[in-house]
């Protein structure tokens, strides 16, 4: 493949992940804002409960979205998906910058946001399983792990212009100004880059991988049940990687904003400032990080990244809480690093645990359980603990939960750097051998390095 040809691809898989978390990042980050707008008549605590309610439940239907678009993705194509894909968060996300609040139209104004969240999980179920697969499959075998790893570069400079976004609201406009219109702003400047991203999906070819499936007539009727019956430890291992790293992205660049106001009672531009710090160090770092795991391995980056979140997620929230000037910095740059490492890492190791025949259908599927029950719970969990217990280190001792049982799937998975992503079953049907790879010298991407 030209140079010119991968940049597009890299910009077509990625283009869909920024814009999805640049609009989840938003809605994370004015919360407060959008419960005084949505639910004025609770009091403070149960109205920031209520949207994070609504966060979670966006989650909750990511794994019908996985079903949905993870077999469309198996059966038509990852080009196809993608598209459908990015309309339809970009429809969502016109949708709730469009509505009218409270004020205007009373209960109807939350059940709407509702329903607007729940088309914005749909097509989240979909997005990283197209998105992960379809770059694995296009990057060279040597690169793979850098390739790979501009996916949550998207996703990260998603969080990043959110950020940014939301710094210049609180500076630039009065808390008044921004509840009565400005909260708008960020969901209506995701439509156009919707758009441009779906511009770019439809000028793209399918992958070289899949494009062999359909020439050998070897396209799966039913991805769902090969996986739950042919790949469910493939299924298993993803799971407890993407629960170390759902987690910790969500505490590290959702719920450390919310803790950092309520609970430390940080100011909104600094606590903003903080996020900014761990999103531009997961920029330098995350693909720095995907290419040393095409040198060294995926596993031993895996490890590492779970050891260090055992290790360190209690002294870093210990140094958050000391109230030292520096603090704040030097803690959020610590766990930035670390989901940095996981980040650079995660998206192409799994997608190497599966064929091509169901590579985004598991994907899909172990990305959306997890974030479903893993991550929209974040928020909304760490609140009810710390407001239950008092115990403000709670944070902390989740991470290192998660990062056990990472750790526990990471060592139970071989290495997969430099694999060929076509097997057997790819090549000659499901009942025709294990679904161990190829011979690099027998598969016909063998050429693609």
């Amino acid at each position: 493949m030209s140079q010119k040809g991968l940049r597009k691809s890299v910009a077509a898989g990625s283009i869909g992940v920024f814009v999805h978390w640049f609009e989840w990042a938003v809605y994370a980050y004015l919360a407060s804002t959008i419960a005084s707008v949505f639910f004025p008549e609770q009091d403070g605590t149960a109205a920031l409960l209520s949207v994070f309610a609504v966060f979670a439940i966006s989650f909750g239907v990511r794994p019908l979205g996985a079903l949905i678009f993870g077999t469309l993705g198996d059966r038509i194509g990852r080009k196809k998906t993608l598209s459908i894909v990015i309309l339809s968060m970009s429809g969502a996300t016109l949708m709730v910058g469009l509505l009218p609040t409270y004020s205007s139209i009373g209960l109807w104004a939350p059940v709407l946001l509702i329903a607007a969240r729940v088309v914005q999980g749909l097509a989240a179920g979909g997005e990283f399983g197209s998105a992960a697969a379809f770059l694995a499959e296009y990057s060279p075998r040597k690169h793979r792990g850098f390739g790979v790893s501009w996916l949550e570069f998207g996703s990260l400079l998603g969080f990043l212009a959110a950020s940014l976004v939301v710094y210049v609201l609180n500076v630039a406009m009065s808390t008044e100004a921004i509840q009565d219109w400005g909260w708008r702003i960020p969901f209506l400047l995701t439509v156009p880059m919707g758009l441009i991203g779906f511009y770019i999906r439809s000028k793209i070819e399918d992958t070289p991988e899949f494009r062999s499936l359909e020439e050998l007539d070897n396209v799966p009727q039913s991805p769902v049940k090969e996986v739950f019956t042919r790949h469910w430890k493939q299924l298993l291992q993803m799971s407890g990687i993407e629960i170390m790293m759902h987690v910790t992205f969500y505490i590290v660049l959702v719920y450390l904003l919310t803790y950092q106001e309520e609970t430390l009672k940080m100011s909104a531009d600094s606590a903003a400032l903080l996020s900014t710090v761990a999103s531009v160090a997961g920029l330098i770092l995350v693909p720095l990080f995907g290419a040393a795991s095409d040198r060294i391995g995926r596993r031993p980056i895996l490890i590492t990244s779970a050891v260090l979140l055992i290790a360190l997620s209690y002294p870093l929230f210990l140094i958050m809480q000391s109230g030292a000037p520096w603090a704040g910095f030097v803690s959020t740059l610590g766990l930035g690093i670390i989901l940095a490492i996981i980040l650079g890492v995660h998206a192409c190791a799994v997608a190497e645990l599966f064929p091509t025949r169901t590579r985004q259908t598991g994907l899909s599927i172990a990305y959306s359980v997890t974030a479903a029950i893993f991550a929209g719970t974040v928020p909304y969990v760490l609140t009810w603990v710390i407001a239950r217990t008092g115990n403000t280190m709670m944070p902390a001792f989740y991470l290192i939960l998660v990062g056990l049982i990472g750790l526990a799937a990471v060592m139970t998975m071989k290495e997969t750097k430099g694999i060929d992503l076509l097997r057997t079953e790819d090549v000659a049907g499901p009942g025709a051998a294990s679904p161990e790879q190829l011979d690099p010298s027998e598969a016909s991407s063998a050429g693609r390095v």
